[in-house]
């Protein structure tokens, strides 16, 4: 059976759009459109959907407002031209988060992670894609980023440290064995039990005396050490 879904959005363009990308998505099925907080909780009770394309900033209400409102058990995929409430929305568990206007294979990957969260009961884990986002914190921000623009990942007790391409350095409450299932392995490679890094970023490799190696990443003065037995798996895939 398809996802029953509901559309949530004062601008009717918008909705209409929407409707007509999901129209292509055999797993989708529209149920109801509303186009404000009030509306959308009346729909809400009578349709029980699967999932709620939820637009932020409407007109009297937000849709932060709704989801504080709503009752019932759905997912929450977020639509909207402002990426400033893209913590908020991750704050407040949204499936995912996407910016107007609404590309079709964007989109895509939204049902298709949809799809995957229906599985989650099966112990079922989806691998990212270069382009999709983390959230990520540090000291003084909070920010997504993009999994491509990741330059390694270095174990931080029971926290990793996220180290991206512009330099930045992030904190997130995740062990090294689930970045191992979670990030592309066309992209990443384990270097150490502690140390995950992106292949694209790798400059050299220096070998040591006990068939080791330090691996140089750009932009990064400091090397990170590579157990012999990961050395090997690594020059295989660079080869």
């Amino acid at each position: 059976m398809p996802f029953r879904a509901l559309l949530v959005d004062d601008e009717r363009l918008a909705r209409n759009r929407l409707q007509s990308l999901l129209a292509e998505c055999a797993e989708i099925e529209v149920v109801a459109e509303a186009d404000g907080v009030a509306p959308a909780l009346k729909a809400l009770d009578a349709t029980a959907p699967d999932v709620v394309f939820l637009d932020i900033q409407m007109p009297g209400q937000s849709g932060f407002e709704f989801l504080e409102k709503a009752h019932g058990e759905f997912q929450t995929i977020f639509v909207t031209a402002y990426d400033q409430f893209a913590v908020r929305a991750f704050e407040v568990n949204g499936l995912d988060y996407l910016l107007k206007p609404v590309e079709a294979k964007r989109l895509a990957r939204s049902v298709a992670r949809l799809m995957g969260r229906s599985t989650a009961e099966a112990g079922l884990r989806r691998e990212l894609d270069d382009s999709d986002y983390l959230f990520v914190t540090s000291a003084t921000a909070s920010r997504f980023v993009q999994v491509k623009s990741i330059r390694c990942i270095v174990a931080a007790g029971a926290y990793s440290e996220v180290l991206t391409a512009s330099g930045g350095k992030w904190l997130v409450l995740r062990t090294m064995k689930e970045w191992e299932r979670l990030l592309p392995a066309k992209r990443f490679v384990r270097v150490h039990r502690s140390a995950i890094v992106n292949l694209a970023f790798v400059e050299r490799l220096e070998p040591l005396a006990n068939y080791s190696c330090n691996v140089f990443l750009r932009d990064q003065k400091a090397p990170l050490w590579m157990s012999r037995r990961c050395a090997s798996t690594l020059r295989q895939r660079l080869g």
